[in-house]
């Protein structure tokens, strides 16, 4: 959450007070001064403190979900089911998804309550990695491989960043690989496999940037984050 807001709920303060603090130091994140009202802490994560006061609070939330085909990435829709739907209706306040994977596509998503985290996740200067699991309906070789290194060109001759593609098994009807890619473009795991010759018949995300899919979560299931989780975030908190 941004600081002023913590620091609301914690302390009577006014936003010009609260400025005031932080410019005259008395404001520390992890013993070091904070910078603007504006910055993204969490008290699970960070030691904060405000004039040697520690602020303890645990209303920020991290899951780890394991999406099954059929939902939408989304927090509310008319229609069609979403993966909010499968939390507890008593402690869904405010949670959304980080991204979001095509309704058909299984695997990793993270879901929080921390308004200015997402941003941070999904900003093209982090060049965040993501890496999936495909199955496919046909033969996949090292031209491939190749291809997806120097950047696949759809055919609306948008042209992709390199990726890295790797064959776990291949025969005329039939494989499976990894593909890690950096960007986010619409449909684009789909869209690249097209682009050499084959049709993706399964997807599932695996990984997002350091957090790994737990292989325990059935789809469908989700857990707190973990405290070595928790401290992998700490890079995405001023």
């Amino acid at each position: 959450m941004r600081l002023e807001h913590l620091m609301m709920k914690h302390f009577d303060l006014s936003r010009k007070q609260m400025k005031k603090l932080i410019s005259s130091g008395e404001v520390l994140i992890d013993s070091i001064p904070a910078t603007h009202v504006s910055n993204n802490v969490d008290p699970q994560i960070q030691v904060i403190t405000v004039q040697g006061k520690q602020i303890e609070d645990s209303s920020q939330k991290y899951f780890m979900l394991n999406k099954p085909s059929g939902l939408i990435s989304a927090t509310i829709d008319e229609h069609l089911p979403t993966v909010i739907d499968l939390f507890n209706k008593e402690n869904v306040e405010g949670l959304y998804p980080i991204g979001r994977l095509d309704r058909d596509t299984e695997g990793l998503l993270i879901i929080t309550n921390n308004g200015p985290l997402g941003y941070r996740l999904l900003n093209p200067v982090q060049h965040t990695e993501k890496e999936y699991y495909v199955e496919v309906n046909g033969p996949l070789d090292s031209s491939c491989i190749q291809r997806f290194h120097d950047g696949i060109m759809f055919y609306d001759r948008t042209i992709c960043k390199s990726a890295k593609l790797s064959i776990l098994e291949s025969s005329p009807s039939f494989s499976k690989a990894t593909v890690v890619i950096s960007e986010g473009k619409f449909h684009q795991i789909k869209k690249m496999f097209l682009c050499v010759g084959v049709k993706v018949t399964f997807l599932k995300r695996i990984r997002f940037g350091e957090f790994v899919l737990d292989s325990s979560l059935a789809p469908g299931e989700y857990r707190p984050f973990n405290s070595f989780e928790l401290q992998l975030l700490k890079q995405y908190f001023d």
